[in-house]
């Protein structure tokens, strides 16, 4: 009897996979499980241009002062715009009806300025918040994030990204549809984007890598390209978030500064008055920020965690550490990886030159040669780890070298001077590689001047050896030992000797590298160009476009977006949206996982919606606004031993308040974070809120919190009478408490 997945006919089985593959470029997308309605475009990363080191006052500015006149947003009311861009990024607010916003992160291209004119400017991130409407933040909620250069790739390319190891970029998309541009990520939903990921894992694994090896390789190649070139896009996303907070940061900083440097009180008013002014025509700083902290770290912590297999599973209470854990990543890498170069370099008799974000973080550098030194040296040592390029010193292209060079003035100690300078000396400098300061473990090259396929071919290895083992061989790290022990062995040995073969993906580093292009003015156009054209040259995945292309489409994207919000088409799916965070407020937990596992199954047809009630309408609002300060206390019992130290307990109190005023409809969270805080304070006016609060709500979680707190007091703790107080009275109050679990906490706490 024929095996299903080689039947006789071998035509039969061409057509098969022919029509599979064609079924998997028409309707795989990564967003399948989400719902129908759902909008659905999107476009590709940030152009190249060159990088500039911003004005700190400047780069610091949300709300420019020249807003554009007569503007008007969906239900009529004004459009923060502005006519000419005075900081390295703006924020444009788009008030929608039905009660939330449209927030808007334009970026400066600094590096595109041509002839001496204004530079362009182009719309990069977009996100909704959702305010039911009222000045009260919160109820806010964020919704949606768009990543403007990331869009829907066209059939041909979906086609070319199911060819199995076909490492190349092909053609680019040159417009996109009028359909509004599907979100990079719901931020409402983002349980749903971890089942998805479940869901077509086991249908890849159950149905299509039984049908042979072409389509089983096909489907998987697709696959890995479709997460590459999202997870391109998301790198570009948090960059960009993390540089818009960090320029924010040290304005506000500076800010603080200046008004402190005022001795006479009367001008010091004047001029913290004038630095935060929101109306000032310095645009300098805003009393309310565009996006809170608390927004910023969500944005940026559910970027990472769609990165990861289980990331739509993590809560609020992972936000901060996930964020500091990879920013604190992020520095030590660049931090090794920058003396490991310049060492390098400054051994091999090379200049080495960093090259820094818009906030100054340096992310990549670039390694020079000087011409008069090649002409008189001929025999010096060069070592080339962690370089991974060949030897200059003996490369006769060098000596006649026709491609870029660039003229600098140099003092005795090679310090870079001013041309007029009487010290410095003339120096013509050839551009030899660049790297990438964030990749893990060792610099990354990412573009080598005299050898473009140089950095291509690295990046190939560690796919190809993927792509071979699972998508040909079917050996798993996982299922085979000696191929686990083997790939350790040998990535053990490459890290050690600084070899660049096998190493993790440049995709960020590559993405990274883009961005810094677009914003930077200082490097010279001709070299930027020749940076851009390597960098899509080394480019592995069909599915992305050049840097040209992908500024068009994020301006396009962006007009079909407001189009689309204008039209009434993203209020009318907030309101969807609205319902359907209501149905927790309506069905328990197994009633939600049957809902949600028919979306899955249906591939996002299926979304249960509650009907929307006046009654169901504020059970949300409460329920959304006991969310934020269950948050809220959460966050300050974390942050200190002694919360008073750091907080004003006035505010902590006001959130205790609340919740004992209403903590019928609380839940755990919320007593955990009472009882956290409990622990983290001494003042006798807090403690006794929180344990109003644990007695109102009052469920099993809130009476273990209680019984914790009173098995760590001291015997003679007046404390410790007035817990064992109101837990006798709680579960003699308490109907619902079972006999078994009142009789735990009587033996301890004693009986009335």
């Amino acid at each position: 009897m024929s095996s299903p997945s080689r039947p006789p006919n071998s035509w039969r089985a061409f057509w098969r996979a022919t029509f599979l593959l064609l079924t998997i470029s028409l309707g795989w997308s990564e967003t399948a499980a989400q719902a129908l309605d759902q909008p659905g475009k999107a476009t590709s990363a940030v152009k190249a241009a060159e990088l500039q080191t911003p004005n700190p006052e400047s780069a610091t500015t949300d709300k420019p002062a020249n807003t554009k006149a007569g503007e008007t947003s969906s239900d009529g009311s004004a459009v923060d715009a502005s006519k000419a861009p005075l900081s390295q990024f703006r924020l444009e607010r788009l008030t929608l009806a039905g009660g939330a916003e449209l927030l808007t992160i334009f970026g400066r291209l600094d590096g595109l300025r041509e002839n001496g004119e204004s530079p362009p400017e182009a719309p990069l991130v977009s996100v909704v918040r959702d305010t039911l409407g009222d000045d009260n933040p919160e109820n806010d909620r964020l919704r949606y994030v768009w990543m403007l250069t990331y869009t829907r790739p066209t059939m041909m390319k979906r086609i070319a990204s199911a060819i199995p190891f076909l490492y190349q970029r092909v053609g680019n998309k040159k417009r996109v549809s009028g359909s509004p541009p599907a979100p990079i990520l719901d931020l409402a939903n983002a349980r749903r984007e971890t089942w998805n990921r479940f869901f077509w894992l086991g249908l890849q694994n159950a149905f299509f890598d039984s049908y042979g090896l072409p389509l089983k390789a096909s489907s998987r190649t697709y696959r890995q390209n479709i997460s590459d070139y999202r997870s391109a896009h998301v790198t570009q996303a948090l960059s960009i978030l993390g540089n818009y907070q960090n320029l924010r940061q040290r304005g506000r900083d500076e800010t603080d500064y200046l008004a402190s440097r005022t001795d006479d009180s009367a001008n010091q008013t004047e001029l913290t008055t004038a630095a935060l002014s929101d109306s000032d025509s310095n645009g300098f700083i805003d009393l309310n920020p565009s996006f809170t902290v608390a927004e910023m770290l969500e944005l940026r912590a559910r970027l990472l965690f769609s990165r990861t297999t289980f990331g739509g599973l993590f809560g609020p209470d992972k936000f901060h550490g996930t964020v500091a854990k990879y920013s604190t990543k992020s520095l030590d890498f660049a931090g090794h990886n920058w003396e490991i170069l310049r060492q390098q370099a400054e051994a091999d008799g090379l200049y080495f030159e960093p090259l820094t974000m818009p906030d100054g973080t340096p992310s990549h550098a670039m390694l020079w040669i000087s011409k008069p030194d090649l002409a008189e040296t001929t025999d010096r040592r060069f070592t080339g780890r962690f370089l991974n390029i060949k030897n200059p010193w003996t490369d006769r292209r060098l000596k006649g070298w026709k491609g870029y060079s660039e003229t600098r003035f140099l003092d005795a100690q090679n310090r870079r001077v001013a041309a007029g300078d009487p010290d410095g000396r003339r120096v013509e400098m050839i551009p030899l590689a660049v790297y990438g300061l964030s990749h893990p473990k060792i610099p990354a090259l990412l573009i080598d001047f005299r050898d473009s396929l140089n950095p291509k071919k690295r990046e190939m290895s560690r796919r190809v050896l993927n792509d071979v083992a699972r998508n040909v061989l079917s050996i798993s790290s996982f299922g085979n030992i000696p191929y686990f022990a083997g790939r350790k062995l040998y990535g053990f040995l490459t890290d050690r000797r600084g070899i660049d073969v096998n190493q993790p993906s440049r995709v960020r580093s590559y993405s990274e590298l883009n961005l810094l292009l677009a914003f930077n003015s200082t490097i010279d156009p001709t070299l930027r160009n020749a940076l851009a054209q390597r960098v899509e040259n080394v480019s592995l995945n069909p599915l992305s476009n050049d840097t040209e292309t992908e500024i068009q489409l994020a301006r396009q994207q962006y007009d079909a977006l407001v189009k689309f919000a204008r039209d009434g088409g993203l209020s009318a799916k907030i309101q969807r949206d609205r319902r359907e965070e209501m149905t927790p407020l309506r069905h328990g937990p197994v009633t939600r996982f049957l809902f949600g596992l028919g979306n899955v199954l249906t591939f996002g047809r299926y979304v249960h919606r509650e009907e929307a009630t006046p009654e169901l309408a504020e059970r949300m609002e409460l329920a959304r606004r006991i969310e934020h300060h269950t948050q809220f206390l959460k966050q300050v019992a974390r942050s200190s031993p002694q919360i008073e130290v750091v907080w004003n307990l006035r505010d902590v109190r006001a959130s205790l308040e609340f919740l004992a005023d209403r903590g019928t409809t609380a839940n755990g969270s919320s007593a955990r974070g009472a009882a956290l805080v409990f622990q983290h304070t001494n003042e006798p006016e807090t403690r006794r809120l929180c344990l109003d609060v644990l007695s109102k709500i009052n469920d099993k979680t809130a009476r273990k919190e209680m019984l914790r707190i009173f098995r760590d007091l001291q015997p003679q703790s007046e404390w410790r009478v007035a817990v064992a107080e109101r837990l006798r009275k709680a579960v003699a109050e308490d109907e619902r408490v079972k006999p078994a679990e009142a009789k735990v906490v009587l033996s301890e706490v004693g009986s009335p």
